[in-house]
């Protein structure tokens, strides 16, 4: 008798999420977060709940993340990509909206339990540390924002 094969599904997936820097004599640092001990470096972003907006959802998830606290400058733009999820059989379309996040307080000790550790990296750094090119985009955007915030 043939196996029945499991229907898989599509479906849409909204992030929201923030590139939270820091300027100290006269260095720009961004905070990045790792979730494994791969050291998978990311920017820190999280599904939209229920109720919520996309500046609050890159708000709550930068703070539960980082530990830290900011303010949205700007939004930075979307990023989107696909990816299967194989205790659903489903394939997600996900986007993510980034914002530029000013740092206000609060401490990167201060993490979630999802996160095995955040840092503080210089802008060029963090760059290089991002483990998705889109991701690296996305910074890469930040960073022209900031010197353009700085003038």
């Amino acid at each position: 008798m043939a196996q029945a094969r499991k229907q898989i599904q599509t479906e849409t997936a909204v992030s929201a999420g923030g590139v939270i820097y820091k300027k100290e004599d006269g260095k720009v640092e961004i905070a990045l977060t790792s979730h494994d001990e791969r050291k998978v470096w990311n920017l820190p972003k999280g599904l939209v709940e229920e109720g919520e907006g996309l500046e609050e959802t890159a708000l709550r998830e930068v703070n539960e993340e980082t530990g830290l606290t900011g303010e949205v400058v700007g939004k930075i733009g979307k990023i989107d990509y696909w990816f299967y999820w194989k205790p659903k059989s489903t394939r997600y379309h996900k986007f993510v909206h980034f914002y530029l996040v000013k740092h206000t307080g609060g401490s990167i000790s201060k993490h979630d339990w999802e996160v095995t550790e955040a840092r503080w990296f210089s802008v060029d750094e963090a760059i290089e540390k991002l483990s998705y090119k889109n991701e690296k985009a996305v910074v890469e955007k930040a960073k022209d924002m900031i010197e353009k915030l700085a003038k």
